[in-house]
């Protein structure tokens, strides 16, 4: 192992050696770096390449991964998933990607990424749950940053796929990386991106906390709600709504305060994003999906 892999392990948190782990791995730096610093850390890895067949020669990238997974003695599997044009394309070609790789599957994303992440949702109105960032559980390389992993790449001399969509101004996380973050760069005259992932990381232990208290509250009683501190009562409600939705976005506080509102009596009912709505019967809230019908 050479110095600058044992440099960067000391800031990742693999699993122990021998744990077999599957490696979502695009051939961009960022993954590959994941790649080689899983294999690094004695783990048994599987490279998964998914091709979501969105530009000309994506289905080229799996041989690269395939090199790159040999050459460090890892295993490769090569999957396709048809993802459609349109609205929310990042998200649906995450949950298409997501869907293959599994539960527990690790990624490649860096502290770069985390700021991007934690911006994303405070442009969302987020709480403490969304600002958190990404879940660090399945991101073992999160306390990274791009420059090394892409410096760790040209240092193994590896191939490494270059993905013009992550310079496409029409996704808003390209702009934050390459128009707000310099800018926030410039003003600050610092680099911002370590603050606030770092920040993320704080976010995250008041989310822990919060957890541990809404658990305490049923989001489906009206008089727990209703004499709840309110972050605790937020955190609850949005804990429950995205359950029962299946949302992958908590909602924000103008949907919190109407659920509130209702528990409180203030109204009766209210609606919420996606086509549901709330409910209050014999001091219960009920949500009602889409299209039914509700008293």
């Amino acid at each position: 192992m050479t110095v600058e892999r044992s440099s960067l392990l000391d800031r990742c948190t693999f699993p122990p050696a021998g744990t077999p782990v599957r490696c979502g791995v695009s051939g961009g730096a960022d993954s590959s770096a994941l790649l080689i610093l899983a294999v690094a850390a004695g783990c048994e890895v599987t490279a998964v390449h998914v091709d979501h067949g969105l530009r000309p020669g994506s289905d080229r990238e799996s041989e690269v991964v395939a090199r790159t997974a040999a050459r460090f003695g890892a295993g490769f599997e090569a999957h396709r998933v048809k993802v459609e044009p349109g609205p929310n394309l990042e998200a649906r070609a995450r949950v298409a990607r997501a869907g293959v790789l599994g539960h527990g599957a690790l990624v490649g994303h860096t502290a770069d990424d985390q700021a991007e992440t934690l911006l994303l949702a405070l442009l969302r109105g987020a709480g403490p749950a969304g600002l958190a960032g990404a879940d660090p559980s399945c991101r073992p390389i999160l306390a990274l940053r791009r420059a090394e992993t892409h410096e760790l790449c040209r240092a193994e001399g590896i191939e490494v796929v270059d993905d013009p969509s992550n310079r496409d101004p029409a996704f808003r996380r390209n702009r934050i990386r390459h128009e707000l973050l310099p800018l926030l760069d410039d003003i600050a005259e610092r680099d911002v991106a370590g603050v606030l992932a770092r920040s993320a990381a704080l976010f995250g232990e008041v989310a822990g906390v919060l957890d541990e208290l809404a658990s305490a509250v049923d989001p489906r009683c009206a008089a727990e709600l209703a004499i709840a501190p309110r972050p605790v009562a937020a955190h609850a409600i949005r804990t429950w709504v995205m359950s029962e939705t299946g949302t992958s976005h908590p909602p924000d506080s103008a949907v919190i305060d109407r659920v509130l509102a209702v528990a409180t009596g203030r109204h009766r009912a209210c609606e919420l994003p996606g086509g549901w709505r709330l409910s209050r019967h014999q001091g219960r809230l009920r949500l009602h999906v889409p299209g039914s019908v509700s008293g």
